[in-house]
């Protein structure tokens, strides 16, 4: 089942790995309530720290956590076989088209419309992440760190997690006294 599911969102799902998390949120968070939002959250944060492609990375922690390593290996070729696939073709036929000012026209409509499908995920993501004051200012901290610093991003994630650990020790002492 995993694997039909992201072999569904390899073909139909434009936009990269935000629109394929879109489709995720949509399928297995609203319809089926296999995952909450906050666990997608959380495998979108960890697949986009890790070396390689965000929605490979998020779509492994998907499925170990739903259907352990055969999960893990269904989603991956699930999402990963129909755009190889497709790319080949395309890349092929896109050498003989490229100068047509059809396809660039189709093209820049495509790129149009795929904008508002990520703003949705991320408003979704974004009210399922921000569960106070001091998240928000972690998220702020972060986005100027990412703009004005140069720092790695995977950085930015390891500070923001050292932050959050620090908040919640002080947090739960607090409460304890």
């Amino acid at each position: 089942d995993i694997f039909k599911t992201f072999l569904k969102f390899g073909c139909f799902t434009f936009g990269g790995g935000w629109g394929i998390v879109a489709q995720i949120q949509k399928e297995y968070v609203e319809k089926r309530k296999w995952i909450t939002d906050e666990e997608l959250l959380d495998f979108t944060s960890v697949g986009r720290s890790l070396p390689g492609l965000m929605i490979g990375n998020t779509s492994v922690l998907f499925g170990y956590q739903t259907g352990g390593a055969a999960g893990a290996v269904s989603a991956l070729l699930g999402i990963t076989i129909p755009p190889f696939a497709i790319m080949m073709l395309v890349t092929y036929i896109y050498t003989l088209v490229k100068d047509n000012p059809y396809v660039e026209r189709a093209m820049a409509g495509v790129r149009a419309a795929v904008v508002p499908i990520i703003f949705s995920a991320l408003i979704k993501l974004f009210k399922s992440g921000m569960k106070d004051l001091f998240c928000y200012l972690i998220a702020l901290c972060a986005l100027f760190l990412c703009l004005f610093s140069g720092l790695n991003n995977v950085l930015i994630v390891l500070i923001g997690a050292a932050a959050g650990l620090i908040y919640m020790e002080v947090k739960s002492r607090h409460a304890l006294s």
